[in-house]
């Protein structure tokens, strides 16, 4: 169901980022799978860094955040099935942000719209969305992830 939600949305489980530092992707303990903070990475690359500012960066942020999720969907492949998915039960949205920037529920929007969208029921989930000076490599947002797998 996953894989045909994907497709039907046009879009494709990207390949694992390999880990910037000394952590996995994502880690299984029983029927739970914590996923490591996801950057926004396409192809190899950063899609949006640096801080948001003023609420003009709030779309590009939202896509970045769409990434992302995508990004923990194929590191929970690495210790589950896409298809094993019971549940997200919460997303950690991170934001790294001007002190003037308010947006930062916005902007998690991006992930959580489409976990509801690939995961339907299974895809509404508590979340923290936060603000931040900075963030590895000069993402502009990082999403970690907690799914509940049969």
């Amino acid at each position: 169901m996953v894989q045909e939600k994907l497709k039907e949305l046009g879009l494709e489980i990207p390949v694992v980022n390999p880990p910037v530092a000394s952590y996995v992707p994502a880690k299984r303990s029983g029927n739970l799978v914590y996923i490591s903070g996801q950057l926004p990475v396409r192809d190899g690359k950063l899609i949006l860094m640096g801080q948001l500012k003023s609420d003009d960066d709030v779309e590009p942020a939202q896509a970045a955040m769409a990434q992302c999720f995508l990004n923990g969907l194929a590191a929970l492949t690495t210790v589950a099935d896409l298809e094993s998915i019971q549940q997200l039960v919460r997303l950690g949205a991170f934001v790294s942000s001007a002190p003037d920037f308010h947006g930062h529920h916005i902007v998690a929007n991006g992930a959580s719209n489409l976990a509801q969208q690939i995961l339907g029921d299974a895809g509404i989930h508590s979340r923290a969305a936060v603000g931040v000076s900075a963030l590895p490599l000069n993402a502009a947002v990082e999403l970690e992830m907690l799914f509940e797998v049969r």
